[in-house]
């Protein structure tokens, strides 16, 4: 499960994961079903009519992408097994310290806290899925440089769909 489907990380999330072969359920609102189904979301749940921490499903792992929820509200999303991964260190910061928790009790329920890989594998698996259309970064806007607080005031709002992107200097062949 993927909660902030639409967002930046939501959305990169439910693409690596189709291209992965899973069955995703994404969590949105309801009038970007569409959308996150092209991204490869097998299930939507529209968080404004549902609340998804009350489905009768449960998962391998819940990815919350927006920091909206906790471990404690999406535990019995989990099969026995299960990792809840949040982009956030969670209510009072508890998702650290639940991380590591994790790593003693392997086999149950747990946190997973996410910590980039910078190494040259991930590079090359991000180019893969790029070139072969299975990962395509979702955008809603750009600004230019100049605009930066009104791109951030944009991002404050809560309702971008994917990324905003700030472009610096000239673009295109004339730049070069």
């Amino acid at each position: 499960m993927v909660n902030g489907a639409t967002g930046g990380i939501g959305s990169a999330a439910v693409q690596q994961l189709a291209a992965m072969g899973v069955a995703v359920t994404a969590v949105c609102a309801g009038e970007h079903a569409e959308l996150v189904r092209s991204l490869g979301a097998a299930q939507i749940v529209d968080y404004r009519a549902e609340d998804f921490t009350r489905l009768p499903d449960r998962f391998d792992a819940v990815v919350d992408a927006v920091g909206k929820s906790s471990f404690g509200r999406c535990r019995d999303l989990l099969r026995p097994d299960g990792v809840y991964v949040s982009s956030e260190l969670g209510p009072g910061g508890q998702n650290l310290p639940l991380s590591l928790l994790g790593t003693v009790r392997r086999g149950r329920r747990r946190v997973v806290f996410p910590f980039p890989e910078d190494d040259q594998a991930v590079v090359e698996e991000i180019r893969t899925h790029l070139a072969d259309g299975t990962f395509g970064p979702l955008v809603d806007r750009s600004y230019p440089l100049e605009e930066i607080v009104a791109a951030y005031r944009y991002v404050e709002t809560g309702q971008k769909i994917g990324n905003v992107l700030i472009t610096v200097g000239a673009t295109g062949p004339e730049s070069g």
